[in-house]
């Protein structure tokens, strides 16, 4: 069997020790709910990869949502370490294999980029951030996943940040791209508002522009990004298993990304609930491709 391709072509290593900026990961597999059958999120970092397989001769390109080629002139400095391997319903042994990665990534010192999965896996990839803090979180999502359990599983795809707010090195919150129902309950969003998290709905990003949430951060903050892929609008990201009218665009999440690298230091960042089963025509692969391109764009434009 050929091994799959790395985003972009990038490196699994680069050459004379060189130690990168960013790390690229994958997992197919966190903490699925009893009975539920999570094998549709499996392929989605090899589906992400393959999209981004048309770009990889352009890396020295002019890319014009960075203002200049991907690693600004300089030498490549991210690499993509493969997939973690991960079994569906190995439920704590998917969470400590994630946090071990992370760690590891952390270590050398690199900013840790994470392909999931449902967002189940945004709560080990958090918690491997226990000895960088303080850290803020930012969540770009539809929902403010602050359910305490469901089905009387406490780390489940609804449940990341009301666990993140448990965790003594993150010290704040923004949650963007808020709307319609989601999945709360009064009685969470009362949860999440006595934590002191900052809501900006999708709305007011519509409305007011990305600084409607990146005031909320303060400048210099280390600020680990969440990015669930149901927070951008159903028709550019119709492949998630929850798609919601009204979302944001593809260039308010760059903008959001790239400010955000303006402001203060992107730490680490996951990309999660990308579904191929729910795609249409690759455009989910091919725009969480270039969001992945601007994420790197932007880490490695920060000091």
């Amino acid at each position: 069997m050929t091994a799959p391709s790395t985003f972009l072509g990038l490196p699994g290593r680069l050459t004379d020790g060189a130690k990168p900026r960013a790390v690229i990961f994958g997992i197919g597999h966190g903490t699925a709910y009893p009975a539920e059958d999570s094998s549709g999120y499996a392929s989605a970092a090899n589906t992400v990869r393959a999209a981004s397989l048309d770009d990889a001769g352009f890396l020295e390109h002019w890319d014009f949502d960075l203002g200049g080629p991907l690693f600004d002139g300089k030498p490549v400095c991210c690499v993509d370490a493969g997939d973690i391997a991960s079994t569906m319903h190995d439920n704590a042994g998917n969470r400590a294999r994630i946090e071990a990665r992370t760690r590891e990534i952390l270590a050398v010192p690199a900013v840790p980029i994470l392909l999931g999965g449902d967002c189940s896996v945004t709560i080990p990839f958090l918690a491997g951030f226990a000895d960088e803090g303080p850290v803020w979180v930012l969540q770009i999502d539809a929902h403010i996943d602050w359910r305490d359990e469901v089905h009387g599983e406490h780390h489940g795809y609804s449940s990341p940040m009301r666990r993140a707010s448990e965790m003594a090195h993150v010290v704040g919150m923004v949650q963007v791209g808020l709307r319609s129902v989601g999945s709360a309950r009064a009685g969470d969003v009362e949860a999440a508002q006595r934590y002191g998290s900052r809501f900006v709905t999708a709305r007011e990003i519509h409305a007011q522009g990305i600084e409607a949430a990146l005031r909320h951060i303060p400048e210099a903050a280390q600020v680990v990004v969440t990015l669930d892929f149901d927070s951008l609008d159903p028709s550019i990201m119709p492949g998630v298993a929850a798609r919601t009218p009204g979302g944001l665009t593809y260039t308010q999440v760059i903008d959001l990304i790239a400010g955000l690298g303006r402001r203060a230091r992107i730490a680490g960042f996951d990309l999660v609930e990308y579904y191929p089963p729910a795609d249409i025509d690759n455009l989910s692969a091919l725009t969480a491709s270039r969001v992945l391109v601007n994420v790197i764009g932007t880490i490695v434009r920060q000091a």
